[in-house]
């Protein structure tokens, strides 16, 4: 018997099949989701993030280097910049060509920022920005930011720049930053692993990257670096950032902020005294050994080398007949004159070749040999001991007590004080003059040593060469009344391997000879600093020591028609002006040398200079409690805030 058939059921077989053939499907969906979603979503994750999102390399932002104050010296701003990602251009110079459409760039900085690009790609470090433009004004920064979006590779942004709010104030003691150079790069990654050093040369070649080329900022370079990291970057189609993703796992180690040991006012106070003047001051505070001011001038901007100088303007500096680049303070060599008039007079005593109460005749002359000396005044001082041959400064005095000292003794003392040592302190150009004697002439010059050598030795002048720094350390030391001395530079940093104490014996009683001669120079009649004396604070008085150092010799002839001075001869020519000093005179806390370039005299010219230096030091405190000691939090002042240019 046949099957009736059944509609109804036959629809229900139907369904029944489709519902498990959809089931199976749909089963088959969850669980392929579920494997990739779930079982491999992280793996399927990372790569679809790989196709919008980069690491790029972040580099570390450099630490302050702060006054003692903690007053910011060297910190940032903000600017606005351009820079291109050379693997993101397939034509770089049309884009390059696109931007100068709408900034100014010179034919010089198109070529460099192209040279820039092939050096990348050769160097297989095109993922790093090359920077096309800094410093942008506000009207580029606006027009720059409407156009990128239409330049694939190329990026506007507001970046920190290094920033000397101070600017030439403290160049010589600061130094500045630039790009790494080659030889730059050889020097930082010497002793390093060939993965420490690949990654510290594409740290080097990042656009917001700097090494330190001189001053403090070569010296600290380790400390004020820093660690570098990533930055999680969005990006679309075209490269161009969109977004930035916070990882704190990532975030760059910021450099460590470096206090020195001046007072930034004290330092500004002392280059307006100079007026313009050619010269250099150094004050320390004799109990610590602390250097409160620096003073080279003129100096340069180191603002002007943070973004790479023209070569014009290099040149410009370099060829500058007033040497802004010397830095005269602690690397410039001069005779100091009668400034050296203390230590002869040390040796003198150091060794019994004279007592205090000796006395000298001078009637302007000194005859030795077959030649004839000359004192600085008129007529001569007569009869003088010790403490008037300091305070008038005698010149014929000197030379007889030179001559029964000996160079040799001489050239030992100098030593003591500090003298013929290159004093750094953390600082590039540091010389050690010179302190001549027997050994080093026919060592050097293959010459014996002549006595009239010495007596030129007696006034601080001939081969002697010293710098101010070191005459400021001389002077500390006697204030000090001979105690250990350590000269300092660096209030929080790293150490001065160079440094040490100094600290070659001195004789207490000795040293108060000198301060009561010092003391006279500028505080009884007849000093040859009379008028500098004053601090012009009601009481408290300096003492110190003039000095004037030849440049030139002068010839019996023009002796006898008259030294030409002032006008009436070429600057060149003058002589410099030099004044060394310590105040309070009875309870020393800050010594000061000055040297006034060409100044001719130093209690007219150099005098007044260490006077009013010395006066603000003492009346503003300069030497009170530095920030470090005190654990000060310092937050960026607006010096380090900005916008662009």
């Amino acid at each position: 018997m046949s099957k009736t058939y059944n509609p109804e059921i036959e629809f229900s077989r139907r369904m029944l099949m489709t519902g498990v053939g959809g089931g199976v499907v749909w089963a088959g969906l969850v669980a392929r989701l579920f494997q990739l979603q779930i079982l491999e979503g992280e793996k399927y994750d990372q790569l679809a993030n790989a196709n919008h999102i980069k690491l790029e390399l972040a580099p570390p932002q450099r630490g302050r280097i702060l006054d003692r104050f903690g007053k910011p010296l060297a910190s940032h701003r903000r600017a606005g910049r351009v820079t291109v990602i050379p693997e993101q251009l397939e034509d770089p110079a049309a884009t390059i060509a696109s931007i100068a459409a709408h900034i100014d760039l010179s034919d010089t900085q198109v070529n460099r920022v192209l040279e820039d690009i092939q050096r990348a790609r050769r160097r297989r470090a095109a993922f790093l920005p090359v920077i096309v433009a800094n410093e942008l004004t506000y009207e580029d920064f606006a027009r720059m930011n409407v156009h990128a979006v239409e330049l694939p590779g190329v990026q506007v942004e507001m970046a920190l720049t290094r920033s000397y709010p101070r600017g030439r104030d403290f160049a010589h003691v600061l130094g500045y930053v630039a790009r790494a150079s080659q030889d730059d790069l050889e020097r930082l990654t010497e002793g390093k692993t060939q993965d420490e050093a690949k990654t510290m040369e594409d740290m080097f070649r990042h656009p917001d990257m700097r090494t330190g080329r001189q001053g403090m900022e070569r010296f600290a370079e380790e400390w004020l670096r820093g660690k570098p990291g990533f930055r999680k970057l969005v990006t679309n189609a075209a490269g161009r950032i969109i977004d930035q993703i916070p990882d704190e796992r990532l975030a760059p180690e910021p450099g460590k902020d470096l206090f020195v040991t001046i007072d930034m006012d004290l330092q500004r106070v002392a280059i307006e005294r100079f007026a313009g003047e050619s010269g250099a001051a150094v004050v320390l505070e004799v109990e610590t050994g602390d250097v409160l001011a620096m003073v080279s001038t003129p100096a340069f901007d180191p603002n002007d080398f943070v973004n790479g100088i023209s070569g014009t303007d290099y040149a410009a500096l370099r060829d500058d007949s007033r040497a802004p680049l010397y830095p005269r303070a602690h690397g410039g060599v001069y005779p100091p004159g009668s400034t050296f008039k203390m230590v002869v007079a040390t040796a003198a005593l150091e060794t019994g070749a004279i007592k205090p109460t000796d006395r000298v005749h001078c009637n302007r002359y000194y005859h030795f040999g077959n030649r004839t000396w000359h004192c600085w005044k008129p007529g001569g001082h007569g009869s003088v001991d010790m403490h008037a041959a300091i305070k008038g400064s005698c010149d014929v005095y000197f030379y007889e007590v030179a001559r029964r000292t000996g160079a040799q003794a001489i050239a030992d003392t100098a030593r003591k004080f500090g003298f013929g040592e290159a004093w750094s302190l953390g600082m590039t150009g540091a010389r050690g003059g010179l302190v001549p004697d027997p050994e080093w002439k026919m060592r050097v010059q293959k010459e014996p040593w002549f006595e009239g050598e010495t007596l030129n030795f007696g006034i601080g002048q001939g081969q002697l060469g010293v710098t101010p720094l070191q005459l400021a350390l001389m002077t500390a030391r006697i204030a000090a009344d001979g105690a250990p001395l350590k000269p300092n530079l660096i209030g929080l940093g790293p150490k001065d391997p160079d440094k040490h104490v100094l600290d070659a014996p001195l004789d207490p009683k000795i040293m108060e000879i000198m301060q009561s001669g010092m003391y006279g120079v500028t505080s009884e009649a007849g000093g040859t600093g009379y008028r500098s004396g004053d601090l012009g604070l009601g009481g408290p008085r300096l003492a110190g020591k003039s000095g004037t150092a030849q440049v030139r010799r002068i010839t019996q002839a023009e002796r006898d028609s008259g030294i030409r001075k002032g006008i009436n001869i070429e600057r060149e020519l003058r002589d410099h002006a030099l004044f060394v000093a310590y105040a309070p005179a009875d309870n020393p806390k800050y010594a000061c040398a000055v040297v006034v370039e060409h100044g001719e005299s130093g209690s007219g010219a150099a005098g007044p200079v260490a006077r009013d230096i010395l006066s603000y030091a003492i009346r503003s405190n300069s030497g009170r409690k530095p920030a470090w000691s005190q654990n000060a939090a310092l937050k960026p002042t607006e010096d380090e805030e900005g916008s662009p240019a």
